[in-house]
């Protein structure tokens, strides 16, 4: 299998082992990532983990852990500070460091978009080794479009190349956002920003399901997956849905769009503890197993 994977040049050789250690680990093996993605706290404050339709468990934050440690996953991702609180407990976890967060609290037609890194790559090596718990790469979110986005850019660029140097698998989410964006879900500004993923040179890039009127979109998403090139593109989750359309959805993005995975929180989430845990497990056979809808759907209701 470490044959078949593309282990770029700025991963120098003293790391080329980790690399591909970390990027079996992340993909299980498979070139495909299901990604569990926990790093809504910020980002959507409370409104993703308490209210109507959400079940109560999720109103704490070790709900999210319990299933990342319960479920077949590919890694976790999310804030230090929640892995350093609760990862004690949760030692076997694959984590995913998210680098940077902004709450939603100032909307765009108030100011521009603008999300900045919390701590930097040797402060994540230093925990990494200090709390021994298995961290196998790092994620960034660019918005596209902001008027700040040559700095996301710059730090996005700067943190793939650290984390390539010590041999951490990245993940950036790139979504178009701001005045400028007159269409956040326009096919072709989402393949511009997966083809922006990988001119950072990073190894995913996390992307929202395109939307066009008239349009099938797992063939319109062919668009990004084609620009990301020898980047590797997963879409996200978005908003809870019924588990048999988000299966279906996924093994479309898969088999006909060509993506590389999916990263998924309050479709998971958002469920009591043996539901998500039966979800994340269907997921995972889609992404990782090559499993058919029907086959996924067997494995949510249990049989």
């Amino acid at each position: 299998m470490t044959e078949d994977i593309i282990v770029p040049l700025d991963v120098p050789g003293h790391s080329r082992h980790k690399y591909l250690e970390n990027y079996l680990k992340i993909t299980r093996g498979s070139g495909r990532l299901m990604l569990f993605a926990g790093d809504q706290k910020v980002e959507h404050l409370n409104d993703d983990f308490f209210g109507p339709g959400v079940d109560l468990q999720d109103a704490d934050p070790e709900h999210l852990f319990c299933i990342a440690a319960e479920a077949q996953i590919g890694v976790y991702a999310t804030q230090l500070g929640l892995i350093a609180r609760y990862g004690m407990d949760y030692p076997d976890v694959p984590y995913l460091v998210k680098l940077n967060s902004r709450t939603n609290l100032v909307k765009t037609s108030q100011a521009e978009p603008r999300s900045l890194q919390w701590i930097d790559l040797e402060q994540v090596a230093d925990f990494s080794e200090s709390c021994g718990l298995d961290i196998l790469g790092v994620g960034y979110t660019i918005y596209l479009g902001s008027e700040h986005e040559a700095e996301m850019l710059r730090q996005a660029a700067q943190l793939v190349f650290e984390a390539h140097r010590r041999g951490l698998v990245t993940v950036l989410w790139m979504y178009p956002r701001g005045l400028a964006v007159k269409d956040e879900r326009d096919p072709h500004l989402i393949a511009g920003a997966a083809g922006v993923g990988a001119s950072l040179g990073s190894d995913f890039v996390k992307v929202n399901y395109p939307q066009k009127a008239g349009c099938n979109s797992a063939e319109i998403f062919k668009e990004a997956v084609w620009a990301a090139g020898r980047t590797k593109v997963v879409c996200a989750g978005g908003e809870s849905t019924d588990a048999r359309s988000f299966l279906q959805r996924l093994h479309d993005q898969i088999h006909i769009s060509g993506a590389a995975g999916n990263a998924t929180g309050r479709n998971i989430h958002q469920r009591p503890l043996a539901e998500a845990v039966r979800l994340c497990n269907s997921i995972y056979a889609v992404t990782v197993e090559n499993a058919s809808t029907e086959e996924a759907w067997e494995i949510y209701q249990g049989d």
